[in-house]
């Protein structure tokens, strides 16, 4: 077996690794126009600092992040968040506020505090309250997350809780985003429960039930990550590769399948100013070929050879974001932090879509008596900043955190990266879409798809998306 990869970020190494378990004796490329490896991974050490330039942690319910790391050995280096500050806030006119103990993403496991939080005015309180007698929506039909939880809990949760938190995370327009490509277990709850509060009531029991029943075996935090940062665990997959499987520093410019029925590739060096029609790269034939870049990438490779497909993979639009992360002394910020970051709600009109208190949710990312934070910008909410020039960005974002976190002086160093066009956007209807991309990627045994575009973009996806395209290669492989 003869295999391309195109990408080498997390799901790219993901596969390739796979496949070396499957199919030992294959000869595998993975190619990116980098010069290395690891995608949106990467981590940064400068003066005692450890700064993550993308994702900073992956969630734990889906096992196959720690399973991961478990069997490349870096099982002894997850770290969980730090128990003490597991609490997230919310900026509301300016000022810092606690979410409700217990609210989680969408609904409240425990009321008192929904009750009490200055968050919400009465009357939002009181509209929430009654999301126990709406009438529950039994249909299978998508919806956005503005939407549903407007129908279910009302306009002021979700513009002053649910749509910061969930902007967080997919950097999203919520009046398109699904609620079932994203959060389908909300809308399990309604149809099962009638009511998401009465449904949390119900978990939250079941959950103190199982936690009692656990005898043994180690628990983890929700979020962890890996204590020499998450490129360690690029490093570690890159490590079980053959020498000159990475080839770094090289973009692959065109494919099409030959009369052979293999995939052939044109390829250009990354540095090199000159299209692969003019530099005459002689081109490399391999059996099969996995596609884990950026879904755009991918349909503008497959434009010829396979141009339905890349007409759905079009369909699937992206977002960027710019990450800023500030390095003070500790005595620099004068106001008092109980929690891991906070979210800004799309109604602050603020440039900032959150924020992460980084050296004190995971404790070793700071020297002592230092303190580091992350910014989050950009995404559907403001475009222009994703792309924005550090020397623009950096005063813009350190005025509004002066306003938030009462900060005094300027930092002892910035750091930022951009990332254009890296977030996919699931828009309603995504899963039927995802489903006919997989259809027509299905009658091609020798394509395979990976990435953060499909079926959820956190690490722990990616990894499983890695695995499933080199199972699918190696299965049909081996049945012709």
């Amino acid at each position: 077996m003869n295999i391309a990869i195109l990408g080498a970020g997390i799901s790219g190494l993901s596969a390739a690794y796979r496949l070396v378990q499957l199919a030992p004796k294959a000869t595998i490329r993975i190619f990116d126009r980098l010069n290395r490896y690891g995608g949106v991974l990467e981590t940064l050490n400068r003066d005692g600092f450890q700064i993550e330039q993308s994702a900073d942690n992956f969630i734990t319910t889906i096992p196959c992040g720690v399973q991961l790391c478990k069997e490349l050995g870096l099982g002894e280096q997850l770290v969980q968040t730090n128990p003490l500050v597991r609490r997230t806030y919310v900026v509301r006119r300016g000022r810092l506020y606690l979410l409700p103990d217990g609210f989680l993403m969408m609904a409240p496991t425990k009321l008192l505090p929904m009750a009490v939080t200055p968050i919400l005015s009465p009357f939002g309180k009181l509209r929430a309250g009654l999301e126990l007698f709406i009438p529950a929506r039994k249909d299978d039909h998508d919806e956005s997350m503005a939407h549903f939880v407007r129908r279910r809990l009302g306009r002021e949760v979700f513009e002053r809780l649910v749509e910061p938190l969930v902007s967080g995370v997919y950097a999203a327009d919520m009046e398109k985003l699904s609620i079932l490509a994203t959060l389908p277990r909300f809308r399990e709850m309604e149809r099962n429960y009638g009511s998401l509060i009465w449904a949390m009531q119900k978990q939250l029991a079941a959950n103190r039930a199982a936690h009692l029943a656990e005898q043994s075996g180690a628990r983890y935090s929700m979020f962890v990550t890996l204590r020499n940062g998450l490129s360690s665990l690029c490093d570690a997959l890159a490590a079980k590769l053959q020498p000159h499987t990475l080839q770094t520093g090289r973009e692959v410019t065109k494919i099409w399948k030959t009369t052979e029925q293999q995939w052939a590739l044109e390829t250009k060096s990354s540095a090199s100013q000159t299209t692969s029609a003019t530099s005459h790269v002689k081109p490399e034939f391999f059996d099969a070929i996995i596609l884990a870049v950026p879904i755009h990438e991918s349909s503008r490779l497959l434009k010829d050879s396979a141009p339905e497909l890349a007409e759905k993979l079009a369909k699937i639009k992206y977002e960027g974001t710019a990450i800023a992360t500030f390095a003070f002394d500790s005595d620099q910020i004068k106001q008092p932090f109980h929690g891991m970051g906070f979210v800004v709600p799309k109604t602050e009109q603020s440039p900032i879509l959150a924020g992460s208190f980084s050296s004190l949710k995971y404790e070793h990312r700071a020297p002592k008596g230092k303190f580091l934070i992350r910014i989050f910008a950009g995404g559907n909410r403001t475009p222009e900043l994703a792309e924005l020039p550090e020397n623009l960005l950096i005063p813009l974002l350190l005025t509004e955190m002066r306003k938030i976190l009462k900060i005094t002086g300027e930092p002892l160093f910035t750091v930022t990266s951009h990332w254009s066009q890296t977030m996919p956007q699931y828009h309603v209807g995504h899963c039927e879409l995802v489903q006919e991309i997989e259809s027509l990627t299905n009658s091609e045994p020798t394509l395979a798809l990976a990435g953060n575009a499909f079926h959820g973009v956190g690490i722990p996806n990616c990894i499983q998306s890695g695995f499933q395209a080199a199972e699918k290669l190696v299965s049909s492989l081996v049945e012709h």
